[in-house]
């Protein structure tokens, strides 16, 4: 289901760097599908990653998940790129919008798409829910600008579903905060507090290193939680049924 395909053509025109790939997963069928940027969590393309993408397809879009890391290992990418999220501009924000160029030229796609990022892909799913460019967004345990900034940014934004987890105490607030922005921005939305789910709780298995996991767990209650993420995927698959679909 999932083949790797050149973004470079794209990421030359929208300031992205050169050699950017990304991981597509096609829905079955031959009919045009919405298409939707996924955007991992600060892990990167990995197994666990991919296979959210791979999800998304399986709901019946054309999936496509940029390697913002382009290859490189995470320890190394992941504090410049989570420093990129609250600019809403530069090379990072370059291969996303390659990634959604690349779904809007290829024959399988509506000319809808959407966004849905995971941890740090949530928080660039929420800057670009503001821009104008989607038609839905979908953030999951993303960080939350300030109460003032949220406000501010959620102003004319595209339609947003948002998922947290009670027992993530490292994103404490969160939900509450985009609710609220929403609610003042005159924004639909669905944002929902789990209890019992912590952060990642989308993923199917554990993917944090095994010597930081004790750590994680205590602090951010991470791993999976097969229940929160039923109910979550079948709220994003209904919003994202409403807000994608051919006119």
């Amino acid at each position: 289901m999932t083949e790797q395909v050149d973004l470079s053509e794209f990421s030359a025109r929208t300031g992205g760097l050169p050699g950017l790939r990304g991981f597509l997963a096609r829905p079955a069928g031959d009919a045009p599908r919405p298409g939707v940027v996924v955007l991992f969590e600060a892990s990167g393309a990995d197994a666990v990653n991919r296979r959210l993408n791979e999800r998304m397809a399986e709901a019946g879009y054309l999936s496509l998940m940029p390697d913002l890391y382009h290859g490189r290992s995470p320890y190394r990418c992941l504090v410049p790129t989570m420093r990129a999220v609250y600019s809403g501009y530069g090379r990072v924000y370059g291969d996303i919008e390659a990634a959604r160029q690349w779904l809007l030229a290829d024959p399988g796609c509506t000319g809808k798409v959407g966004v849905i990022g995971f941890c740090m892909g949530g928080g660039f799913a929420l800057v670009l829910a503001g821009q104008g460019r989607y038609d839905a967004a979908a953030v999951n345990y993303g960080r939350a600008p300030s109460p003032s900034d949220a406000e501010a940014a959620m102003k004319g934004a595209c339609p947003v579903i948002a998922s947290y987890g009670a027992r993530d105490r490292a994103f404490r607030g969160y939900a509450a905060t985009i609710r609220t922005a929403l609610e003042r921005a005159g924004v639909e939305h669905d944002v929902k507090l789990y209890p019992d789910a912590g952060h990642s709780f989308f993923n199917e298995t554990d993917n944090v290193p095994p010597v930081m996991r004790p750590v994680m767990r205590a602090v951010m209650g991470i791993g999976p939680e097969p229940a929160a993420a039923a109910d979550a995927w079948r709220r994003i698959e209904a919003f994202f049924g409403k807000h994608l679909a051919a006119d």
